[in-house]
């Protein structure tokens, strides 16, 4: 007979808390901060198209499924950070490690967690993005039809519609209905058209993204220096653009675009335009996006776990800025990525999935190194890098604060640095402590045997309690100047000499 696995329910709903009270947290923070960051030319469209309350709440819900691809991946991976984190720091880790339970049987629920999360955001980049985009063009058009709907009243000349006026003498209440019409077009003519109709309407097909207006029973009117026409119809249709403000994020929302196809409508459109054509390599691109950012979710959600036990008793923890800076690269690499999947014609599938699988050997590595307690980078590689940067970059930084130190003086010289110190009383006796010393001696400090020069920011230190006149009897007395005073000592005497 099998035993039954027994899981550790305690632990594993201990440890999945742990992870989802600051995964909720960072993701109402980030999302807050992605809705302040939409809402400011947001608003441009608000007013223009003047939209409601009800009307604002539902355009935005529509943007939140694309601001969730890109904020529950940040929030799960600073979930089990933070959360590991605090374990570590309050050596909760080493009790389960001295209880027998090793880094691996803690692996289960954030994997659990991981792939909760990862599922969620493979909904919302699958299912819900789509539909929220193709709702958002649909109320956009509407909104922009209904101003231009209000717009038309009785015994106006409507200018709303760009470079077309029209006038309306009356309008049936219940039907809507435009009686004894005028329009004027002069779209594309040097001398408008003019219209004239006994009746007409305005129609929205909202599937077709398609505003136009109906004329009946009328005649059209083209004026021309040569020859002039008059064309009488019984039905006439004039097609408008919009001219409300549509546009969001550089993207014109009454347009169909691959963001609001499915995947099999992208895989279809790629076949039928050409997988190698541009239009067919940006179908195919935004397949394999939907599905890369999910999975990218599930690696950037275990990567939290080695970069959270960076902390511990008595040290700083240090998995926040390197979750940062790992969310940073990984979407610099998904950027680099998407340039070399639309522009050249390498295949997509590979260039789309190379973050992944590179984000994934780092993710197993960095596993591995916590869970046999070795530093995430070996000390043979740190030391290796500390090496070039004393070499290489160390030397410039320090060029460049010399140079800066030099042009601030010139800019203003301190006097306590230009001229040799004040005597200001003749002491050689030591005073009673550093609440004693005298203002422009030279103050020593009686344990290191340094002195410091009036200007130190060590000056008034409290092991400081003897002060000498000048220079001179403070290294007759076995006292060295300190390290910020040493430069100054050595300029003074080149001045003098």
């Amino acid at each position: 007979m099998f035993r039954s696995i027994k899981f550790p329910k305690l632990l594993y709903s201990y440890l999945a808390t742990e992870m989802l009270a600051p995964f909720f947290a960072s993701f109402l923070i980030m999302n807050s901060v992605f809705f302040l960051v939409k809402l400011i030319p947001f608003l441009n469209v608000v007013l223009e198209l003047k939209i409601g309350f009800s009307d604002f709440v539902r355009l935005f819900l529509y943007l939140f499924p694309n601001m969730f691809l890109y904020s529950m991946p940040m929030a799960a991976m600073m979930g089990v950070i933070i959360g590991f984190t605090r374990l570590a720091s309050d050596t909760e880790i080493l009790a389960f490690k001295a209880s027998g339970i090793s880094l691996y049987q803690i692996i289960p629920p954030v994997i659990l967690v991981s792939v909760a999360v990862a599922l969620l955001t493979g909904y919302f980049s699958v299912t819900l993005i789509p539909k929220a985009e193709i709702a958002m063009k649909q109320l956009m058009f509407q909104l922009a039809k209904e101003k231009i709907n209000k717009g038309i009243k009785e015994h106006q000349f409507t200018e709303a519609l760009g470079d077309l006026v029209v006038f309306v003498d009356s309008i049936d209440p219940d039907t809507g209905e435009w009686q004894n019409v005028w329009v004027s077009d002069m779209r594309g003519q040097v001398n408008p058209i003019i219209t004239m109709a006994q009746s007409g309407t305005m129609n929205a097909e909202i599937d077709n993204m398609l505003v136009s207006i109906t004329l009946k029973n009328g005649s059209l009117h083209r004026p021309d220096e040569r020859r002039s026409q008059i064309i009488s119809f019984a039905h006439y249709t004039i097609n408008i653009p919009l001219q409300p403000p549509t546009i969001l994020d550089g993207e014109d929302v009454t347009q169909l675009s691959t963001g609001s196809m499915t995947l099999s409508q992208l895989q279809e459109t790629a076949t039928i335009v050409g997988r190698d054509t541009p239009r067919g390599r940006e179908c195919l691109f935004q397949y394999h996006k939907r599905l890369v950012l999910p999975f990218g979710c599930f690696i950037l959600s275990l990567l939290g776990l080695p970069l959270g036990l960076q902390a511990g008793p008595g040290k700083k923890g240090g998995g926040i800025p390197l979750g940062l800076g790992f969310f940073i690269l990984y979407y610099i690499f998904f950027t680099l990525a998407k340039i070399s999947a639309e522009e050249n014609a390498s295949s997509v599938l590979i260039a789309m999935w190379i973050p992944n699988s590179i984000f994934l050997i780092i993710t197993a590595y960095l596993i591995r190194q916590a869970a046999n307690e070795r530093p995430i980078i070996p000390e043979k590689i740190k030391n290796n890098l500390l090496s070039i940067y004393d070499k290489s970059v160390s030397p410039y930084l320090q060029k460049v604060k010399d140079v800066f130190i030099k042009e601030v003086k010139k800019i203003r010289p301190d006097p306590l640095l230009t001229k040799p110190s004040p005597v200001v009383q003749d002491l050689s006796r030591s005073q009673l402590g550093p609440h004693y010393l005298s203002e422009g001696t030279i103050h020593g400090n009686v344990k290191s045997h340094v002195f410091h020069l009036p200007g130190c920011e060590f000056y008034f230190c409290k092991q400081c309690t003897i002060e000498f006149k000048n220079v001179e009897v403070a290294e007759q007395s076995g006292f060295e100047a300190c390290r910020f005073c040493k430069p100054l000592l050595e300029e003074e005497k080149d001045r003098g000499e």
